[in-house]
């Protein structure tokens, strides 16, 4: 009896996390920007999972799953620029222009402006071999997606 308590009371073996690849390298830099402010708000949670969930072709189950497999390499993660890279050197230009136009909806997500989380867009902007009009238009296209209607 006091072994099966024992044996409930030990905490399981984490799984190892996944090498990142461009697809988790992304959705952790989508989490980054969203926690650069310190403030993970329900709205930009939301989305990262429909981003997840668009990009990937997966259901919001699966998209909230890879999100939290995300946020577990976020916290163990290089800097934002070994994420960009890795994303730059695996996928087309265009794939990196939508990459930034992600964390700008992510950035944009909770209505509130933050120089937390431009700042990690712009390191990520720079990083994936990006201009700055590249960075402008993904904002305002990005801009554009949160409108309503």
């Amino acid at each position: 009896m006091f072994q099966g308590i024992l044996n409930a009371l030990k905490a399981p073996t984490p799984q190892p996390l996944p090498e990142p690849d461009a697809k988790l390298a992304l959705g952790a830099l989508l989490v980054r920007v969203a926690l650069s402010d310190h403030r993970y708000r329900v709205e930009e949670i939301g989305r990262i999972d429909w981003l997840l969930a668009r990009i990937n072709g997966l259901n919001p189950v699966e998209a909230a799953k890879m999100r939290a497999t995300c946020e577990k390499l976020e916290k163990q993660a290089p800097d934002t620029q070994d994420f960009a890279h890795l994303i730059r050197e695996t996928v087309s230009f265009n794939a990196r222009i939508d990459a930034l136009e992600a964390m700008w909806e992510v950035a944009l997500a909770d209505g509130v402006r933050q120089d937390e989380e431009v700042a990690v867009v712009q390191a990520a902007q720079e990083a994936l071999g990006l201009s700055q009009h590249d960075s402008d238009a993904a904002r305002a296209r990005a801009e554009s997606e949160m409108k309503p209607g």
